[in-house]
């Protein structure tokens, strides 16, 4: 069984981290009975005997047995404290030790320079040794997730540094991203610099980006709050638990965060959540079909910069705690590949798939998969030279209070719309220079930082819309290999 680490940065990455480890537990918990410490839990999570202070002098087995203390495979970044400070007094506390947290107090001003070239640069041993260790605890080390905004300093700065860190000290791990993107109406004036210089950096060094917009995340838990009333309503309620908060895999007093301790934004952050979530699946669990992290790669990533994925859920779902209606499976299928369900503003159907992954959970069987793929295949359009470019992953293990799930990772032109909507609100900044001098000040950057990765955005732009280009008009067949006689 291999393990992952979660490398959580700034405000967001912190918050999404905090909603994924609940859920995680949740979980974990509702399978696990025994209360012991198996394959499952350990792709995730540490078993630790408190009675040793020093992890060395640990005996050589003791995270096997009965669960004693579990700890995440984490490490929390922020060069503002309050956040993680405010997780290490909340009810996910014992999940997580300061060895495993860097904090500063300052923040980085929204300026994506601070945080990479001047943050990066001061807490690059510190960030070095931490991350050392955590991978340390790991037999088999297969990925590091790491999870930050691109409109601040600290998780587009920093975060992008500890990916060229990564890159350069674990260069065979793979480095998969979960980025939250802003919303054109972003309240940070300075969030589209710090953006397209941090997609320079993901582009270059990660080997898998998915990409969310916060905006995508808003219309959804909107829609969820009109379609799903409150319990006050007497109508559906919406708030039943299936994990007690005695359960096996609950480490600390109370334990998991309950429903009416969660933050205004756990809503939308319980979503990007569960996208990790359903990810992992097959890596946490058994499965007649799973899909590695490794596949994932293998089978969606054609080129090696188009590697961003456009990710969507059925059911959606926004509380912790959740029981859903039945959904009819065919429905789930069709709801993953309409716009409402996706994680970005887009519409993949009116684009170009260059590759699509099913990661299934639940009770469902392959030829259910394989009906609804026949079914849905004459209404999307795969390139030329990858029509049947399907992935399909079954897991046994549903999302807690739900029968079945279906997470879609596509590799699809659409998202060049998200990236032309951010090289455009670049533009209207840089041609004036705004703002540019609260970056050339620190110390390592400079104009040329701005102006390659304006060049590697317009690149990323036009390979995808070069692609969609043969939607239409796919070049002519190459000529058969003729052999001499």
């Amino acid at each position: 069984m291999t393990q992952s680490i979660v490398v959580q940065v700034g405000q967001c990455g912190n918050q999404i981290g905090c909603r994924f480890w609940d859920l995680a537990l949740r979980e974990h918990a509702a399978v696990n009975k025994s209360g012991n410490y198996d394959e499952s839990l350990s792709s995730f999570f540490r078993n630790v005997d408190s009675r040793y202070d020093d992890p060395a002098n640990i005996p050589m087995g003791s995270g096997k047995g009965k669960i004693k203390a579990l700890k995440a495979r984490a490490v929390l970044v922020d060069m503002e404290e309050g956040v993680v400070s405010e997780m290490m007094k909340g009810p996910l506390r014992e999940v997580f030790d300061f060895q495993q947290l860097i904090t500063d107090v300052s923040g980085c001003g929204n300026n994506w320079a601070v945080g990479h070239k001047m943050y990066g640069t001061q807490y690059k041993e510190q960030l070095s040794d931490v991350i050392r260790r955590a991978a340390e605890f790991c037999d088999c080390l297969q990925c590091f997730f790491i999870l930050h905004s691109m409109g601040g300093g600290t998780g587009s700065g920093v975060g992008t540094f500890i990916l060229n860190l990564l890159e350069e000290e674990y260069p065979d791990v793979y480095r998969f991203v979960t980025a939250v993107y802003p919303s054109a109406e972003d309240d940070v004036v300075t969030s589209p610099y710090n953006s397209v210089l941090a997609m320079h950096q993901l582009t270059e060094k990660a080997d898998c980006v998915l990409p969310v917009e916060n905006q995508a995340l808003m219309d959804i838990v909107n829609k969820i709050g009109q379609a799903i009333p409150s319990a006050r309503t007497g109508k559906k309620t919406f708030f039943p638990t299936d994990v007690k908060a005695g359960s096996a895999i609950n480490t600390g007093d109370g334990g998991l965060t309950k429903t009416s301790e969660e933050k205004p934004f756990d809503s939308m952050n319980n979503i990007v959540a569960n996208l990790l979530l359903n990810m992992t699946s097959s890596a946490r669990f058994e499965g007649s079909l799973n899909v590695d992290l490794n596949e994932i790669t293998m089978n969606l990533v054609p080129f090696p910069k188009l590697h961003y994925l456009v990710a969507s859920q059925s059911p959606l779902y926004t509380s912790a705690d959740v029981h859903l209606p039945p959904r009819k499976l065919d429905q789930m299928f069709s709801d993953a590949f309409s716009r409402d369900h996706q994680l970005l503003r887009a519409d993949p159907k009116h684009s170009l798939y260059l590759a699509c992954a099913l990661m299934v959970r639940g009770n469902v069987e392959i030829s259910d998969v394989r009906r609804n793929i026949e079914r849905l295949k004459p209404n999307l359009k795969f390139i030329h030279w990858n029509q049947e470019g399907w992935k399909t992953g079954l897991c046994a293990v549903p999302p807690v209070g739900q029968s079945y799930s279906l997470l879609t990772l596509a590799n699809n032109t659409c998202i060049q719309h998200s990236f032309t909507d951010l090289r455009d609100r670049f533009v209207k900044l840089y041609k004036r220079k705004a703002h540019v001098h609260h970056y050339t000040h620190i110390e390592g950057m400079e104009v040329s930082d701005f102006n390659q990765s304006f060049e590697s955005l317009n690149t990323l732009i036009d390979e995808y819309q070069a692609l969609e280009k043969q939607m239409h008009n796919p070049p002519p067949p190459e000529p058969r290999l003729q052999i001499l006689t």
